[in-house]
């Protein structure tokens, strides 16, 4: 089963944990081609969100549509939620945890993950990502030898060896240094010409100004505003968040 989208629909979505309410009623859409940035302090639900759309949690009411295939809520379910595996193969995430293992070598991850995803030459894939990566001489070490912000650059080229259609990062900037910082935006920007959906949360708004397509700004699990092409950011940020607290 193949499956692909052009558009990411967030339909009313809500996520509890037993009285805990981490989201309420979030509601957006992200297209092909754009980079959406989710901005929030600390414990606003960015992370919770993200975990949603890359189907590793299930949202407790609302619907999250890719495309024509949906995720539903508790509050009901549909055939067209079938097919998770499929999707799962069109969404690559960069979270927290990296994901790598860190007794192998930078290639050795890469060339798994490929091959787990079906690659028709794992290795070759593995040597383009490493290419990208800036990393190629650094190939055969193992990933426990590396700096955080070397390991978090492999483990962007693990989340795009498939070649997703939906991005998820999670303040992917941790750790890089101001060359690494200026790779990634770079990257992002192809991604964006190439078709990919990019959904981005950050605290690096200096980093980041200028970048988004669209921005959802969220405090205390809760939606505050959208916004297209947000300027100046930070002081954007600020003055969101104060109407926010209000």
């Amino acid at each position: 089963m193949t499956i692909d989208f052009e558009e990411l629909t967030v339909q009313n979505v809500s996520r509890h944990f037993g009285r805990r309410k981490a989201l309420a009623g979030i509601s957006f859409v992200a297209r092909a081609g754009g980079i959406l940035g989710l901005l929030g302090p600390n414990g606003a639900g960015k992370s919770t969100l993200l975990a949603l759309l890359a189907t590793l949690l299930q949202p407790s009411a609302g619907t999250i549509r890719y495309g024509k295939l949906a995720v539903v809520g508790d509050a009901g379910r549909s055939d067209e939620s079938k097919g998770g595996a499929a999707l799962r193969a069109r969404i690559g995430m960069l979270g927290h945890d990296l994901y790598l293992y860190p007794e192998l070598t930078a290639r050795e991850n890469l060339t798994f993950f490929a091959a787990l995803y079906g690659a028709h030459d794992a290795a070759g894939a593995a040597d383009d990502a490493l290419a990208r990566a800036r990393l190629s001489e650094r190939g055969d070490d193992p990933v426990s030898s590396f700096s955080r912000g070397m390991r978090q650059r492999v483990a962007l080229e693990r989340a795009l060896i498939h070649s997703p259609r939906l991005l998820l990062l999670d303040e992917p900037f941790t750790g890089l240094d101001e060359a690494s910082v200026g790779a990634l935006i770079v990257r992002l920007r192809e991604l964006r010409d190439t078709g990919a959906i990019v959904i981005l949360a950050t605290h690096d708004l200096d980093v980041v100004d200028g970048l988004f397509d669209e921005a959802v700004f969220i405090r205390d699990g809760r939606m505050i505003e959208t916004m297209e092409r947000p300027e100046a950011l930070r002081a954007t940020y600020r003055s969101v968040m104060a109407r926010g607290r209000a």
